[in-house]
């Protein structure tokens, strides 16, 4: 009877949760633009579902497809965790993972550090294709449509991104910068953003990889950036935080903070802000088209975590162990989570349901207030 019992609760969880459209978190940042705005609900207080233990650290943020959590630990293993927290199957890399998978039409592309994209049955984890770059994958793929199907761009250590066809693995193009990628690349699926250890901001063309034009950041650019309304936004490892109009391939403003702490979290994006975290711990809030700063929330830790929106909610983690919602209209904190460990990850956030992982090689699964 008790197991009968947890077996309904389950099942109630279940449809409540997931039993909705809208049920896919397919990269970290809940988009090909990266902008970090997920359309679904989460309301507070948190309840702790469950947590699983990865064999070692984990850098990588989590994501959510097809039922399933899929998330790379530097233990090498890429899990497949249903939503009771069990494992459903796992894939070995041939190195540590500190890359964020994403997922696309049923198939999972996750990169290790030794330079390998391998591309994976959602369902199985049966190997597709693997591909292998110059140099080590530190940052996530992410994918893009040209109109002649679909591509999986890939940064790497070897200066070059790459763009595959996400059915065959076979090279469409490579575009080459002056030094490491670390951060995923940004696409409206005409342009493709990306910043590197080479200083820049490169603007590359998304039908055929040619250079368009590049920003001069002035310092290493050591996060993604994100794509709104032909805007382009990105922090780097001096303090600054620079928007770039991509209609013009020029500066629109530019932020710098007077302390040069570094701007180690990817931006998000909404109709008129854009927020982001700092080493400074932190989390500001700009107005989009001139930079005014709205207002700022300080936490206890260095941010380098990224900002997921909610509405009129902004969710944030910190190195303080904290997990914050913050009124994105304020700055004033709504509610937060004391996890009691260092969050460098995304949270991926879909109705009513958040999945993150932990420095300490755990990922932890919530679920809001019904």
């Amino acid at each position: 009877m008790k197991k009968s019992l947890s077996s309904i609760l389950f099942l109630f969880i279940f449809v409540q949760v997931f039993g909705q459209s809208g049920t896919d978190w397919q990269n970290y940042r809940g988009n090909n633009a990266l902008s970090g705005n997920s359309h679904s609900v989460l309301n507070t207080p948190l309840k702790m579902l469950w947590k699983f233990k990865t064999g070692d650290e984990i850098k990588a943020s989590p994501i959510i497809s097809e039922n399933l959590i899929f998330i790379g630990s530097m233990d090498g293993n890429l899990y497949a965790i249903d939503y009771k927290g069990k494992v459903k199957w796992k894939f070995k890399a041939e190195s540590s993972i500190e890359a964020s998978p994403i997922a696309f039409r049923k198939t999972l592309f996750v990169s290790s550090s030794n330079g390998l994209l391998y591309a994976l049955e959602t369902e199985t984890g049966k190997l597709k294709w693997k591909y292998r770059t110059g140099g080590q994958i530190m940052g996530s793929a992410n994918w893009q449509s040209d109109g002649n199907g679909v591509q999986i761009l890939v940064p790497s250590y070897d200066f070059c991104l790459y763009s595959l066809n996400s059915e065959t693995g076979k090279l469409k193009w490579k575009y080459e910068t002056e030094n490491y990628l670390n951060g995923a690349a940004a696409t409206d699926n005409k342009k493709i953003v990306i910043g590197g250890c080479d200083s820049y901001l490169h603007i590359i063309d998304a039908r055929n990889g040619k250079h368009i034009s590049k920003i001069e950041i002035g310092t290493y650019v050591a996060e993604s950036a994100a794509i709104s309304n032909n805007l382009a936004y990105v922090g780097d490892y001096d303090g600054g935080f620079t928007c770039i109009n991509l209609t013009t391939n020029k500066i629109q403003w530019k932020f710098l903070n007077p302390k040069a702490t570094p701007f180690l979290s990817s931006p998000a994006v909404n109709n008129d802000k854009v927020f982001i975290g700092s080493h400074d711990k932190k989390v500001y809030c700009f107005n989009k088209t001139n930079g005014k700063i709205l207002w700022t929330y300080q936490t206890f830790g260095k941010i380098e975590s990224s900002p997921i929106l909610l509405k009129n909610k902004l969710v944030i983690c910190s190195n303080d162990g904290m997990i914050y919602f913050i009124d994105i209209n304020t700055g004033k904190k709504i509610y937060s989570y004391e996890l009691g460990v260092a969050v460098k990850s995304t949270p991926a956030i879909i109705n009513n349901f958040m999945v993150i992982s932990g420095k300490d090689g755990y990922v932890y699964a919530f679920t809001g207030k019904k």
